[in-house]
C-alpha cells in the first residue's frame, strides 16, 4: 500500500521541486510599457474610425527621409447643450508631413492648414534608455504643449518618467512578477490644471490569452480581456468605470485578419456600434471602409479613403 500511495509530504516536495524548475525567477522576460497594458485590447476596440473622405500619400525620398500628404473631407462633431444630441459642421483639411527614420532616432513633423503643428522626437541615448519627445502648437490660447519622456528598460522591468508644460511631472515602473505576470504603478502631478493621482496595473498572459486591470485615484477603473482564437482571429472585451462619475461602459469586439484584408469592429453598452475594414488593393495601395452607428443619438458616420505609399 505504500508504494500505491505515496506519502502526503513526499509528493509535496516533488510539486515544489516541479515548480522551482518551471519557473527561474532571476530570468524573467522585460514587461510591456506601462501605457501599453491594454494595447492588444485597444487594437481591436478603438480602431481609428473616421467620417467622410480621407487620402493618404507618402513618399519615400531615400532610404531614411520620407515625405506624406493627407487629404480629410467631412464633418466635424461639437459640442452641444444635450448630450444625446449630435451637432455637425462640414470640415476640410489638409496634413503636409516629413519623416526621418534612423536606427537610432526617429524625427517626425505634421502641419496642417488650421495652422496647427506637430512634433515627434524618439531617440535611443543608449541601449536602455530612450526618449521620446512630443509638441503641438496651436495658434489657439492655452492648447499647445510639450511633453518629454525618458524611457529606461531593465533585465524584467520598465520605468518611465515624465516632464511637461503646465509644471507636468510623471512616473511609472512596471515589474515581472512572474513569467506570465507583471505589476506596475503610477504617480504624476501637474500645477495647470491642478490635478495629481496615483493608479496600479496588473496584467497576465499566456500564449492564447490577455487579461489586464488599471485603476487609478482619479476614479477610473479599466479592465480588459483578450481572448485570440487563432493567429488571425481574436475577440476583446472591456469594461470601464469611474468610481466619481459612475460612468460605466462594456464593449466586445472583433479583429479578424485576412490574407488582403483586416476587419476590426465592436459594439458597447451605449448602442454604439462601429466596424473599419482595410484592403490592400495591391502593393502600396490600401482602401480604408469605416462605419460607426450610435442609436442612443441616433446618428451615424460613414467614411472611406485611399493610402497610397
Amino acid at each position: 500500500m505504500a508504494d500505491l500511495f505515496p506519502p502526503l509530504a513526499t509528493s509535496q516536495a516533488d510539486a515544489k521541486t516541479k515548480f522551482d524548475e518551471k519557473v527561474d525567477y532571476s530570468n524573467l522576460p522585460c514587461p510591456v510599457p506601462y501605457e501599453e497594458v491594454h494595447r492588444e485590447a485597444y487594437m481591436s476596440l478603438k480602431a481609428e474610425n473616421f467620417e467622410g473622405f480621407r487620402f493618404d500619400f507618402s513618399k519615400g525620398l531615400n532610404q531614411r527621409f520620407s515625405l506624406s500628404h493627407s487629404v480629410m473631407m467631412g464633418p466635424t462633431e461639437v459640442p452641444s447643450q444635450s448630450p444625446d444630441t449630435a451637432i455637425k459642421i462640414p470640415t476640410a483639411h489638409y496634413e503636409f508631413g516629413a519623416n526621418y527614420f534612423d536606427p537610432k532616432l526617429m524625427l517626425s513633423g505634421r502641419v496642417m492648414t488650421d495652422g496647427r503643428l506637430n512634433a515627434r522626437v524618439k531617440a535611443d541615448l543608449t541601449d536602455k534608455l530612450i526618449l521620446k519627445a512630443n509638441a503641438l502648437l496651436t495658434g489657439e490660447p492655452h492648447m499647445s504643449h510639450g511633453v518629454f519622456n525618458f524611457d529606461y528598460m531593465g533585465k524584467d522591468y520598465r520605468t518611465q518618467l515624465q516632464l511637461g508644460n503646465g509644471a507636468l511631472v510623471g512616473a511609472t515602473y512596471i515589474q515581472s512578477v512572474t513569467p506570465r505576470l507583471s505589476l506596475g504603478g503610477e504617480v504624476f502631478w501637474a500645477v495647470v490644471p491642478r490635478n495629481s493621482g496615483i493608479g496600479y496595473a496588473a496584467r497576465y498572459e499566456t500564449d492564447q490569452m490577455v487579461a489586464s486591470a488599471q485603476v487609478a485615484s482619479t476614479g477610473s477603473v479599466v479592465m480588459n480581456y483578450v481572448q485570440k482564437i487563432s493567429e488571425k482571429v481574436s475577440l476583446a472585451t472591456d469594461f470601464v468605470y469611474n468610481y466619481f462619475s459612475r460612468d460605466v461602459v462594456a464593449s466586445v469586439g472583433y479583429d479578424y485578419i485576412l490574407r488582403q484584408s483586416r476587419i476590426r469592429g465592436k459594439i458597447d453598452s451605449n448602442g454604439v456600434t462601429s466596424a473599419l475594414l482595410e484592403e490592400r488593393l495591391s502593393m502600396g495601395l490600401n482602401f480604408l471602409l469605416s462605419a460607426e452607428i450610435d442609436h442612443k443619438k441616433k446618428d451615424h458616420k460613414f467614411g472611406f479613403g485611399l493610402t497610397v505609399g
